[in-house]
């Protein structure tokens, strides 16, 4: 992460609803600052509370809430010790881990070597119940051979081979701690029926597609949050969220669309921050049906113009991206463009024997209202398509079908996506993408294996970075990839709440106050 340009990162960038429900006016709730009492408007709900289970990006802060990871990230999404005080690769395949002695857990045990050994390994070696589906923390930590706990606080990690974003991961998707004799005590099914962490929050309430309450952990090892009571309020629909602000059922309102955010940043007592993050929207392509031929893949690259649906959707808060990979991330290619050219797009199609009075067709799917302005990006490049003589049939999609379809192989031939990379490492961006043998990627190439797969087993720093960056470039050069924008973040909230902005896009109340 040292390579990371975080400072231009930086630069760009039951509760209230319940109450309303009954009643109670809202600007009885509009004062609910003054008591301890926040609450968000959030776009997605948890698939799951076991922590372990899914990656889905989109609801990482939630899990955070609750539940603690090894490692943690500053505002500026560098590196600080968590559950881990310290850590080094004494070889290629060992890592050595020193861990907190004062965590607890939100039932009072304390957090110890056989928790960690237990979240990173065990659980993996468990055998799937029927009909089930195995953790994705499976996946990610399938490279570790063993754990070994010397001492309460001291973990070695033994890999099968090396593994040199281990410790990225420590800190990514999924990596969370949870505690082994309670789980296993209860069993998973009523562990996520009431989850136990050892995060700065504990659970109070959930309500399926409706609100999640928490209160502070005032025992919590990293300090006691100085809010100390959050509700989450599950409004998926942008605009409904806009309206939850507008009438004071929420304090704060997440990923709202551009102009709303500009709009009501103009009001008296309210803030909006508008800036990029370290996630990125890109096209997730595949073989199947038009795209066949890398020429039209080429062709449809060339034909977006990115920096005007910047401009037109995002205020140009959007850097347009010509790799799968956040610019100034050591994965991306210093001065590489691949340059909106609406001509050569015209001439490749041509080349096929396709143009605007005789179309190649493709379908194209995109989510709607998982972040803003989605859909309308994708509504933006069907326009641009069919003027070069791409004619694309949009489908709206839901995250979740997205998923099934990238699993079963049935995604069309273009997907608008918004991928998840809060680390910034660029094995979590090109690497999972892009590797034909990845379970994120959707373009299943034999020309991309030997360009990815041997940078997950380098150690060499420098040469593992070098090696995505050129990987990165020769993917989108063969239109095997369609990056389009780092994902923007939208924040809205009354000026009573001080928001900590985090460029990888996660939103911790725990790091938030309410002014005096």
């Amino acid at each position: 992460m040292t390579d990371f340009n975080r400072r231009q990162l930086m630069s760009l960038g039951a509760g209230a609803a319940a109450l309303a429900g009954l009643g109670v006016p809202m600007d009885v709730l509009a004062q609910a600052g003054a008591k301890g009492q926040l609450t968000i408007g959030f776009p997605a709900d948890l698939p799951t509370w076991d922590p372990n289970a899914r990656t889905l990006a989109a609801v990482q802060s939630l899990y955070k809430l609750v539940f603690d990871q090894p490692l943690a990230q500053n505002e500026d999404a560098s590196v600080k010790p968590a559950l881990v005080t310290k850590y080094a690769f004494t070889n290629p395949t060992t890592l050595e881990l020193d861990l907190r002695s004062d965590v607890k857990f939100h039932d009072g045990t304390p957090l110890t070597a056989e928790d960690f050994k237990y979240s990173f390994f065990e659980r993996q070696q468990q055998p799937v119940p029927q009909g089930g589906r195995k953790l994705d923390t499976s996946f990610i930590w399938r490279k570790v051979s063993a754990i070994e706990t010397p001492t309460a606080n001291k973990v070695i990690m033994k890999f099968s081979e090396p593994m040199p974003s281990a410790v990225a991961w420590l800190y990514f998707l999924a990596s969370f701690v949870v505690p082994k004799a309670h789980l296993e005590k209860v069993g998973v099914e009523e562990f996520t029926k009431k989850p136990i962490g050892s995060g700065p929050y504990k659970f109070v309430e959930y309500q399926q597609g409706a609100r999640l309450v928490l209160e502070a952990n005032e025992a919590y090892w990293g300090g006691a949050p100085k809010i100390k009571n959050v509700t989450i309020e599950f409004i998926r629909d942008p605009t409904a969220r806009v309206a939850a602000f507008e009438s004071k059922r929420i304090d704060v309102a997440i990923d709202v669309p551009i102009r709303e955010a500009q709009r009501l940043g103009g009001q008296p007592g309210v803030t909006a921050s508008i800036y990029p993050i370290t996630d990125i929207v890109l096209l997730q392509i595949t073989k199947n049906g038009g795209f066949a031929d890398d020429k039209a893949r080429l062709a449809a690259h060339h034909a977006i113009d990115k920096a005007a649906i910047s401009k037109a959707l995002f205020g140009g808060f959007a850097p347009t991206i010509s790799v799968p990979a956040a610019l100034g991330s050591p994965g991306y290619p210093t001065g590489y463009e691949f340059k909106f050219d609406a001509a050569k797009a015209t001439a490749l199609l041509k080349e096929l024997g396709h143009g605007p009075d005789k179309p190649l067709k493709i379908k194209l799917a995109s989510t709607n209202g998982v972040f803003p302005n989605d859909f309308d990006t994708a509504r933006a490049i069907v326009q641009m398509w069919k003027k070069v003589g791409i004619e694309a049939d949009l489908e709206a999609i839901e995250t979740s079908v997205y998923q099934e379809r990238l699993r079963a192989g049935t995604l069309p031939e273009a997907t608008l996506f918004s991928w998840g990379n809060a680390a910034a490492d660029p094995e979590f961006y090109g690497g999972y993408l892009l590797d034909p043998k990845s379970i994120f990627s959707a373009f299943k190439s034999d020309e991309l294996a030997p360009k990815f797969q041997p940078l997950l087993v380098e150690t060499d720093e420098a040469k593992r970075l070098s090696g995505y960056k050129a990987a990165h470039q020769f993917a989108s050069e063969r239109g095997f990839t369609i990056p389009l924008f780092q994902t923007v973040k939208t924040v809205v909230h009354t000026n009573q709440v001080n928001i900590v902005k985090h460029v990888n896009g996660h939103i911790l109340p725990q790091t938030y106050s309410f002014k005096s």
